[in-house]
């Protein structure tokens, strides 16, 4: 089976349709989700879909957009939200400075409380970064000499030397539909480089469908189409890198395994 790493069932692009994306995922290979907190404010939405289906498992965080918003939040409080079962991991958090909808400092320290959650909860840190490649590496760095954590950088379109980093740190990697697009060269390229044991798969829906689906709502049904890309890129038959990334996901998120 394919795990969607990342998605968002509490969006309204999927919500409006739950039963009729979880189908279509089914029907896709597609036997688990993890669907991603943005906001404290709207963690409650995310818990309600991770709660009505028994292979959906979500996270909760503050994404950096929100991060000049939801300043009252601290390693303390995510970790107690976090004791609930279906919370496997911490995030989205990061720095996004191509949009800096929040100033940076602001984003730096929502990101080092999620890290420092990560830490003493023993659960992932789910990564966001957009022209933030040398601020996440050093505070990945900083932030790992202080105790290890693990994580992933999520719908990585960054550049190799941030995706050696994450490897050499021990975090994984994962691959949105951008993989697909015609100009993502690049990110083609980098993924070659990153070991198969350290790569995840993702939608981000309902944003960055992959080819053929682009310009439209993306769901996790989609996700098929981006491993197929990784396989070919990565030289592995598609049931090969589902059942390695599916190894990979429950490795990294081992709460959704209990």
């Amino acid at each position: 089976m394919l795990v969607d790493s990342h998605c968002h069932l509490d969006y309204p692009e999927l919500s409006k349709d739950l039963d009729g994306v979880m189908a279509r995922a089914r029907d896709a290979g597609v036997g688990h989700m993890l669907t991603i907190g943005t906001k404290i404010s709207a963690f409650d939405g995310v818990l309600a879909a991770a709660e009505r289906f028994a292979n959906v498992s979500c996270s909760v965080g503050i994404h950096p957009h929100e991060a000049g918003t939801e300043v009252a939040i601290d390693a303390a409080k995510l970790i107690a939200m976090a004791a609930h079962p279906k919370v496997v991991a911490f995030g989205e958090t990061g720095l996004d400075f191509y949009y800096e909808h929040s100033p940076r400092d602001q984003q730096e320290r929502s990101f080092r409380a999620h890290i420092a959650a990560a830490r003493d909860a023993k659960l992932p840190v789910i990564v966001h970064t957009r022209d933030a490649d040398e601020e996440t590496a050093r505070i990945l760095t900083e932030e790992m000499e202080r105790g290890p954590f693990t994580g992933v950088i999520h719908c990585f379109s960054s550049g190799k030397e941030l995706a050696d980093l994450a490897v050499k740190l021990g975090f994984y990697i994962s691959i949105s539909g951008i993989v697909t697009f015609k100009k993502a060269d690049a990110l083609r390229d980098v993924v070659k480089t990153v070991p198969l044991e350290r790569l995840l798969v993702e939608t981000d829906s309902p944003y960055l469908a992959p080819i053929p689906f682009r310009g439209k709502s993306n769901e996790p049904a989609y996700v098929a189409h981006t491993a197929a890309m990784v396989a070919q890129l990565k030289g592995v038959g598609s049931a090969e890198l589902a059942k390695r990334t599916t190894e990979n996901f429950f490795a990294l998120f081992t709460k959704a395994a209990a």
